[in-house]
């Protein structure tokens, strides 16, 4: 079966679709982007990311391009296009095509949105969980503006690159204090040997990630102790357990890092019980 994409007001093959040359996503990696997990057909989180979506657009200066009922619409009927029962759906917009000019375009340019939607293998996710990650840290390189979830990911892509040349699942970024921020396309977390599971806070450094929200509501509902806070690599090394999160992976158990074992090595307790729960404090649509 083709995939299907939706560009710009249109439902094309995926062979078929494409943008113009002068988008200024394109050109400028002017533009945001989300991506929501599809779980047995449905949307998950999407008010979470909706909300998200529309703070990113309003911190670049950019226009909604439709109402968001009408944004729903189009990504659910991408993903039923595709068939997709357990994936994810991703959209991006961006601010339009115009004449080249690092100034922004005549508000009449109309922002340009793009939705996909692909399968991914909820087999093999878990049996990837059930193994757990590595994970290496990395300096910190990207701009402050973090907290936006723009399309300017080439820091990231070289961050997860020099992972898998390491033979390891994510990169760690490290700030100048010596602090683990977060991963190149996840949230990073560790449980101390206290039991307390710790991640840094939202206010700054990192970008809020949809799946840690609702992962602190879980852990409230649990009574699982929580810490908003920084940690170093060298806490992490020395953590019972660690974990990312991200709407892709949920929660994924961390094993090591950079090549030291964390715990005794294997997925720890927090972790896959936090994993297992998840979904049921989750919204679908």
């Amino acid at each position: 079966m083709s995939r299907i994409a939706y560009v710009n007001g249109h439902y094309r093959n995926l062979r078929d679709a494409c943008v113009n040359i002068e988008d200024r996503g394109y050109q400028f990696s002017d533009g945001v982007y989300e991506v929501c997990e599809i779980r047995d057909g449905r949307l998950v989180d999407m008010p979470r990311h909706m909300a998200r979506l529309q703070r990113s657009l309003g911190e670049l200066r950019i226009a909604m391009p439709m109402p968001l009922s009408a944004l729903s619409v189009v990504m659910r009927e991408v993903v039923r296009r595709n068939r997709v029962g357990y994936g994810i759906v991703y959209l991006q917009i961006t601010r339009g095509v115009a004449r080249r000019d690092h100034a922004f375009p005549p508000d009449a340019v109309r922002p340009g949105v793009v939705v996909t939607a692909r399968s991914l293998s909820r087999a093999r996710n878990e049996a990837t969980a059930a193994r757990g990650i590595a994970v290496i840290t990395v300096p910190e390189n990207r701009w402050p503006r973090v907290d936006i979830k723009s399309v300017s990911l080439l820091p990231n892509v070289l961050a997860k690159q020099a992972a898998r040349d390491r033979g390891a699942y994510e990169a760690w970024y490290v700030d100048g204090d010596g602090l683990v921020t977060e991963g190149s396309s996840s949230n990073a977390w560790i449980v101390t040997r206290q039991g307390s599971v710790v991640t840094r806070s939202a206010r700054s450094g990192i970008l809020s990630g949809i799946t840690r929200s609702v992962l602190i509501e879980v852990m409230e509902a649990l009574q699982v102790r929580f810490e908003e806070r920084p940690f170093s690599p060298a806490e992490a090394r020395d953590a019972a357990e660690a974990f990312v999160t991200s709407a892709s992976q949920i929660v994924m158990p961390v094993v090591s890092v950079d090549g030291q074992p964390i715990g005794d090595g294997m997925p720890g307790e927090i972790s896959r019980r936090l994993r297992q729960e998840f979904h049921r404090f989750s919204t679908f649509s």
